[in-house]
C-alpha cells in the first residue's frame, strides 16, 4: 500500500507538518510506503501560473495517481485551509481522487476553527472524487511544540491519541479497499461462468 502526505503549509517551520511527521512514523511502522509532498518545494511560478507542464506538478500527479490513500494536512488560515494548498488541488485532475481513502489533518490556533475541515477541506477533496473521506483531526497550536534545543518536537497526549485512533481507522479503510483483479484471472473467469439467455 503506497500513502501520499500532502502538507498544505508554506512555513518551513510548521505544526501542521509535525502533525504529519508522527502519522508518517505510525504507517512506516505497519511497513506501508510512504511518499511525502511539501508545497513549499513547488517552485512559485508552478503554481502561481498553473503550470501544469511542469516537471514537479507532473510528480505530483503521478505520486496521487500511484496512491492509496492520502493523508492532506493543512494549517487553518481565516477559518479556513490554506489558500497555497487550494491552488496545489486545483492542479490535480478532476477525478484525482477516485479509488482513494483520504485522512485530513489541521492545525490552528484556536477551536473556533475546528469546523474548517469538514466546511471548507472536505467538499474540496469531495469533488475530486475521493473514495472516502475520514473524520478529520483538528490540533491547536498549543498542543504541538516545536523542537527547542535539546527538547524534541512535542504533541501533547491527547492529540496523540486522536492522530493515532485516525491512522487505524485510515489503516482499517486501506483494508477495505477491493483489489484489482488480475485480467488473466478475470479473462478465465468469464470464460468458465455459467450463461443463461
Amino acid at each position: 500500500m503506497h500513502v501520499v502526505l500532502l502538507s498544505g503549509s508554506p512555513a518551513s517551520r510548521s505544526r501542521t507538518e509535525l502533525l504529519l511527521d508522527h502519522v508518517a512514523q505510525r504507517l512506516q511502522a505497519q511497513r506501508l510506503e510512504v511518499s511525502v509532498i511539501r508545497l513549499r518545494d513547488f517552485p512559485a511560478q508552478d503554481l502561481l501560473h498553473a503550470d501544469f507542464a511542469s516537471e514537479a506538478v507532473r510528480h505530483l500527479q503521478k505520486l496521487v495517481a500511484s496512491a492509496d490513500g492520502l493523508v492532506v494536512a493543512t494549517p487553518v488560515y481565516k477559518a479556513s485551509f490554506s489558500g497555497a494548498l487550494k491552488v496545489l488541488l486545483d492542479l490535480l485532475p478532476e477525478r484525482a481522487l477516485a479509488h482513494k481513502v483520504i485522512l485530513p489533518l489541521a492545525s490552528g490556533g484556536s477551536p473556533a476553527h475546528l469546523l474548517a475541515v469538514d466546511y471548507a477541506l472536505k467538499p474540496v477533496l469531495g469533488a475530486l472524487k475521493a473514495q472516502e473521506i475520514l473524520p478529520g483531526v483538528f490540533g491547536v497550536d498549543k498542543q504541538i511544540a516545536y523542537a527547542e534545543g535539546a527538547q524534541p518536537a512535542r504533541i501533547d497526549d491527547e492529540l496523540r491519541e486522536r492522530l493515532d485512533e485516525s491512522v487505524e481507522q485510515l489503516l482499517a479503510a486501506l483494508a477495505r479497499r477491493p483489489g484489482s483483479i488480475d485480467p488473466h484471472v478475470l479473462n478465465d473467469r468469464l470464460v468458465k461462468a455459467r450463461w443463461s439467455i
